[in-house]
């Protein structure tokens, strides 16, 4: 099927506005999810246990399923996982208004929904520049922010709002909505085709499978650019990583629950803004170097956030490092969807989660122990560092947070400036031919 360029920019609309309702829903029903696993059990441990079975299925099966995304259809596999998504949700629904549901459901459910993800994700991004003109990509990318981060801002506080209101049941209806809605638009529209590689029209077997993902490794490992790319990005995962457990308890040490609430908005609507930008203005022509400059200033705002227990310094911090994360974020997807070939995207993408979920779960494991048994006592009053740091930054409970958090942005503003000096980092725009062809 041939689109012309004037066409396929409608079609990628239709599927963002498709999954812009589905991420919503999806964000509805994590939170109440959440919020029911917590107020049944009272444990905090199997409140947590939904991360892992968020988190860890993904990560075990996205490098073979980028592989199955580029040897078959991208579209399938994004309405495969509305459909299998909707069962689930009906079947916790069968499960809450019978009063049958059990913790383990949830766990089950969200294990398969993590799964349906490793196929997705990687789907949805690399029919992106299957959709879109490649002079309009980065502006593509900064609409994918936009719906993410409407998620981010609107699902909870409405979720928070219909938990109470409606119950988890009346949520899992609407949800069950969100995916129908994405899955019609799915229907309605048709992608491009993409020609396939020699080794795709062999066998589907598991060690052909194994060798398509491989492929995908050795692209990058054979371009330098590529390669340091990854790794760069691979140090801001994991910060990111610690950042997500340390911002609540680090605002919680000197302000109240309401005081998290109003930061969590201010720097929500960072993000909400960088997106729009990014959505209108089509992102930088430079866009190694907007990384680099982008990922010092969150260092900055990190540094800011942590200096002083102070509400109006945390929020500042927050709405500027999640201001520039949609510019770092689709500048990164567009250089990535502009160097790769269009039958290895699928791949690649997958590869990038396996990378940023491994580094999530590593930085959620050490992150506490290095908080509390370290930072935080040597922080105290009559701590190892009371007498010489505390003086600058203060001492006492969440100072040693406060610490991690500078040192966090100092590591971020260091990455940054050692990759600016790897001309192959710096210049992977130009050094790396575009890789998309013409497709019909």
């Amino acid at each position: 099927m041939k689109l012309r360029d004037k066409e396929r920019m409608p079609t990628f609309l239709l599927v963002w506005l498709g999954q812009i309702v589905s991420l919503f829903g999806s964000s509805l029903t994590e939170f109440a999810l959440g919020v029911w696993v917590y107020q049944t059990t009272g444990s905090i441990t199997q409140f947590a246990l939904i991360s892992v079975f968020i988190h860890l299925p993904n990560l075990l099966i996205s490098p073979l399923a980028g592989a199955v995304v580029d040897r078959f259809s991208r579209r399938g596999a994004m309405i495969l996982n509305d459909i299998i998504s909707v069962i689930g949700t009906l079947i916790l629904m069968g499960l809450v208004f019978s009063q049958r549901l059990e913790v383990w459901h949830i766990y089950v459910a969200v294990s398969v929904s993590s799964i349906c993800g490793a196929f997705q994700w990687p789907a949805y991004m690399a029919s992106i520049p299957q959709l879109v003109p490649m002079n309009e990509l980065s502006r593509a990318n900064g609409m994918v922010q936009v719906s993410r981060a409407i998620a981010k801002i609107s699902g909870p506080t409405i979720a928070g709002i219909l938990v109470s209101s409606i119950g988890i049941g009346s949520i899992l209806i609407i949800d069950s909505g969100t995916f129908i809605f994405g899955f019609i638009i799915l229907l309605l529209v048709r992608f491009p085709k993409v020609e396939h590689s020699i080794s795709q029209r062999q066998p589907f077997n598991f060690q052909q499978l194994w060798k398509e993902t491989r492929s995908a490794w050795n692209y990058i490992l054979i371009r330098p650019g590529l390669r340091k790319l990854l790794s760069f990005f691979a140090i801001t995962y994991f910060t990111e990583g610690m950042l997500a457990i340390l911002f609540w308890p680090l605002v919680l040490s000197f302000a109240t629950s309401k005081d998290l609430g109003l930061i969590l908005s201010i720097s929500g609507c960072g993000m909400l803004l960088g997106s729009i930008a990014v959505s209108v203005w089509g992102g930088p022509k430079n866009r190694m170097k907007a990384i680099l400059w982008l990922v010092g200033l969150q260092g900055l705002c990190l540094c800011l956030g942590g200096f002083k227990p102070s509400v109006i310094l945390a929020g500042i911090g927050g709405f500027g490092y999640l201001f520039a994360r949609p510019f770092i974020v689709s500048s990164n997807h567009t250089i990535w969807q502009s160097k790769v070939p269009f039958e290895l995207q699928g791949r690649i993408f997958s590869l990038q989660s396996v990378v940023e979920r491994s580094l999530l779960i590593l930085s959620h494991i050490s992150v506490g122990p290095l908080a509390d048994r370290v930072l935080e006592p040597m922080m105290e009053p009559d701590g190892l560092l009371a007498d010489t740091i505390g003086k600058i930054i203060g001492v006492g409970a969440g100072r040693g947070i406060g610490l991690l958090f500078m040192l966090i942005g100092i590591l971020n503003i260091m990455a940054a400036l050692i990759a600016y000096r790897m001309p192959r980092l710096r210049r992977v725009e130009k050094e790396i031919p575009d890789a998309i062809a013409i497709i019909s």
